[in-house]
């Protein structure tokens, strides 16, 4: 997978990584992929629900050492 912008929202809780997220989203092309990194635990939902509220993708969903991993594809 070729990952075209990365956000590290680790340490922060509910709703920055959704924010940071989101403003990311906004600097880029329809179609590239964002990888967002977070510790908390909330950011599952959280982002499962962002993705289905604005229409971007969310194409992978992991938990790597304690550190969810979120990818989504800019619609």
């Amino acid at each position: 997978m070729n990952i075209d912008k990365e956000v590290d929202a680790r340490g922060l809780n509910c709703p920055l990584p959704i924010l940071k997220a989101k403003k990311a989203l906004s600097e880029m092309q329809s179609g590239q992929l964002l990888k967002v990194l977070c510790t908390d635990p909330g950011s599952v939902r959280d982002f499962q629900a962002f993705a289905k509220q604005t229409g971007n993708e969310l194409t992978e969903q992991q938990t790597v050492e304690g550190e969810f991993i979120h990818v989504l594809r800019r619609r």
